[in-house]
């Protein structure tokens, strides 16, 4: 607690230069990564809807459970780190699996194959999720780790508008050739695998301590206290009301959007989203992350109103911009509240155990999304969203009963 005063002293005169370089190497691994997943992801609805002729409840279901499979192998892995007391190995494994597959898409040619192709992108994403988020809380420093993990998130979602605008330019320059520009994807994929293998140093920790069996199940042993486990129940209920962002491309589509415009909704949602997850990192650092959470919530809620109501295309712009802020204000936010509430040994399974119930949640929030979507019409998706996000809302000022701590100060 002495060592947490002592920083917190000194944040004031802190700023991004203070932030490990292995941190910032982090953020352009998911920053190239996310440009290539997002170039496919952008078009992928349009692409099963339009083209192979799916309904959106498939869609619903490949986007849910492709996600849904991607947490349950992190708490696998997460876990594993543990017990390794190596996480890089992990993320290694999880990046190169998912660069791999990038060549698949361009060669699907049914619903079938794309969902084997995300099945096994999400397995890499499952394999290296929760190693590299504990890595991050492992090289973080405490004072900093609220803007550590909002760095990496920024970084991320640049290259997650950065994806959809190539995707926007590609197709117009390639008119339309979907397959063409899959296979641009291959190229950042892979860069984010080289940054990730030479630029990232992973801190020296003792390995778990030697006993077999019985040692890797203590690894697994998840978090005791009551805090962690109301963030999962409330990180849970966001999930269910954070559906797919396809439902917004394919929302973008029935207002009005051209096919080769359509990938501009997530470059806007993402722009938003960069330019707000390290500021709201920073600021979660000097107070209550716990209201930050809950305003995050609130754009939600005013981003599912917009949404359900929009009936052009500049009310899904402003339904997609609120979604973008709610993002920034919440996701590295989470994290970096999981690992305030968990001890480092036990850190990796911690995010394992998050987004595995997080994972399976918006696997429901997809599926009840699709099935709503395709009987009442889209309004009746993003109103279900609304009413979710009000619970998660709700459930935030539980938290404060928990002995959750303000200003991330993590409970030991």
């Amino acid at each position: 607690m002495k060592l947490y005063e002592q920083d917190n002293q000194t944040r004031g005169a802190r700023s991004w230069r203070a932030i490990p370089k292995s941190i910032w190497a982090l953020g352009f691994v998911s920053l190239f990564m996310d440009a290539s997943s997002e170039l496919i992801h952008s078009l992928l609805p349009v692409f099963l809807v339009s083209v192979l002729g799916a309904s959106v409840l498939t869609m619903g279901l490949i986007e849910g459970a492709a996600e849904a499979i991607a947490a349950i192998t992190k708490i696998f892995s997460g876990a594993f780190s543990d017990f390794l007391g190596k996480r890089k190995l992990l993320t290694v494994i999880g990046y190169g699996l998912a660069a791999a597959t990038k060549p698949l898409f361009p060669l699907a040619d049914s619903a079938f194959w794309l969902f084997t192709a995300r099945f096994i992108d999400r397995i890499g994403k499952g394999i290296r999720g929760a190693p590299r988020d504990a890595l991050i809380g492992d090289i973080a420093p405490v004072y900093l780790r609220g803007a550590c993990y909002g760095l990496r998130q920024s970084l991320d979602t640049v290259g997650a508008f950065a994806g959809p605008l190539l995707a926007v330019v590609l197709m117009i320059a390639l008119s339309n050739d979907i397959r063409a520009v899959y296979w641009v994807a291959v190229i950042p994929a892979f860069l984010s695998v080289a940054i990730l293998v030479f630029a990232v140093r992973e801190p020296e920790k003792p390995r778990a301590q030697a006993g077999g069996r019985e040692s890797l199940m203590r690894s697994v042993h998840f978090p005791k206290n009551a805090a962690f486990w109301w963030l999962v129940g409330v990180g849970g209920v966001l999930a269910l009301a954070r559906f797919s962002e396809a439902f917004l491309i394919l929302r973008a589509e029935n207002t009005g959007f051209s096919v080769a415009f359509v990938p501009l909704v997530i470059v806007v949602l993402n722009i938003v989203y960069a330019f707000s997850a390290y500021p709201a990192g920073r600021l979660s650092d000097q107070m209550d992350r716990r209201v930050i959470l809950a305003v995050g919530l609130i754009a939600l809620i005013a981003a599912d109103a917009v949404l359900a109501q929009a009936a052009g295309r500049g009310a899904v712009i402003a339904g997609v911009v609120l979604w973008g802020l709610h993002m920034g204000l919440t996701q590295g936010l989470l994290t970096a509240m999981v690992a305030d509430t968990t001890r480092p040994e036990i850190r990796g399974a911690a995010f394992g155990v998050f987004n595995l119930v997080t994972g399976l949640a918006l696997l429901c929030g997809n599926v009840i999304a699709g099935l709503l979507w395709d009987s009442y019409g889209p309004s009746s998706a993003f109103l279900a969203g609304a009413v979710f996000s009000a619970i998660a809302l709700a459930g935030v000022g539980l938290l404060r009963g928990t002995g959750m701590p303000p200003r991330g100060v993590r409970q030991k």
